[in-house]
């Protein structure tokens, strides 16, 4: 069943631009250059209950734009979209006590007091029983470590752990929908590994949706199974994320090791030479070429070691990020 359901969703931005000096100064005040970007262009998806996928794009791409569309934040300039069957920006009630959002750039706790007041006040706001409140803090207290520091400040948690809190604030009601952008964003890897593994049981057990942003890749390989990519407000690939080495021309990467000497320009006879030392090469070929290519590599050199690997995701992905063109359109 589709929770988040996303049809021809666009977001427009309209601005101006002004040239240095006084005189363009006052120029424009009659005449100014307005620009418009579509921040988000025409983007259709569902995701089904239950479901973490990864949406991906590169700074600037419209991501975080579509998340506070989808969590009713900002009002879009055309297309539909429902989550949970609501319209996110009429705000209903009972929308937005099903969802959550969190964004690791800002900040929902309260800087100068301890985690507990904001958590206590998140109590309030969805009208939580008191049993009910103190047992599901103590699962998320316990399950991430962070019971004794409930009554420190704010300001003085470490960034990892204030992370942490602002995970348990969003999910102290038990939302249906969970949106995170950036969420490991300036944490270690051990904070990152912590987080990711809280998200990952939390979802085995309550079924939450999840639509997660995230520049690290660690992220995305080991909550998400589905990607959706967005380049400058395009939709790109929408799938499987072992499938995209597929959709950007099914290249293999080899890696040789020869025996003797060999010359670099006898290896750009094989394929796309990437790289070449100490007789350790690594040649970019067509997946279909492997099996001929192997062969002919074996009869005409002494190999020490030969393997055959995937591009490198964050290579296939920031392909896919440029097939999205430029957005930017100016207007007299």
């Amino acid at each position: 069943m589709s929770i988040i359901e996303v049809n021809d969703l666009s977001k427009m931005f309209i601005y101006h631009t002004k040239e240095e000096g006084f005189k363009n100064s006052i120029k424009n005040l009659f005449h100014r250059k307005k620009l418009e970007k579509n921040a988000v262009n025409q983007i259709s998806f569902k995701i089904n209950e239950g479901e973490i996928v990864g949406f991906l794009g590169a700074n600037g791409a419209g991501k975080t734009t579509t998340l506070k569309m989808l969590s009713g934040i900002m009002y879009p300039t055309s297309g539909s979209a429902k989550v949970l069957n609501y319209i996110p920006w009429e705000r209903k009630e009972k929308f937005k006590r099903q969802i959550s959002i969190v964004m690791g750039q800002k900040n929902q706790l309260w800087w100068d007091l301890p985690a507990s007041e904001s958590l206590y006040l998140n109590k309030c706001i969805y009208e939580l029983k008191d049993d009910y409140y103190r047992t599901t803090l103590d699962y998320f207290t316990n399950l991430l470590g962070v019971k004794q520091l409930l009554n420190v400040q704010v300001r003085r948690l470490s960034l990892g752990e204030r992370m942490k809190f602002e995970l348990i604030a969003a999910l102290i009601h038990k939302p249906k929908v969970l949106f995170l952008d950036e969420p490991t964003i300036g944490l270690d890897i051990l904070s990152q590994k912590s987080i990711r593994d809280f998200l990952k049981l939390y979802n085995k057990e309550s079924n939450t949706t999840i639509l997660l942003t995230s520049h690290y890749m660690n992220d995305i390989e080991d909550l998400c199974k589905r990607t959706i990519v967005i380049s400058s407000g395009n939709l790109v690939y929408d799938g499987n994320l072992a499938n995209i080495d597929e959709k950007i021309g099914n290249r293999k990467l080899l890696k040789i090791q020869f025996e003797n000497n060999v010359s670099i320009d006898d290896i750009n006879k094989i394929g796309y030479l990437r790289e070449f030392n100490n007789n350790l090469a690594t040649i970019e070929v067509n997946k279909s070429e492997i099996k001929e290519i192997s062969q002919l590599i074996f009869k005409a050199y002494n190999i020490i070691d030969f393997n055959i690997e995937n591009i490198p995701l964050e290579e296939s992905i920031s392909l896919l990020y440029k097939k999205g063109g430029n957005n930017y359109a100016t207007v007299q």
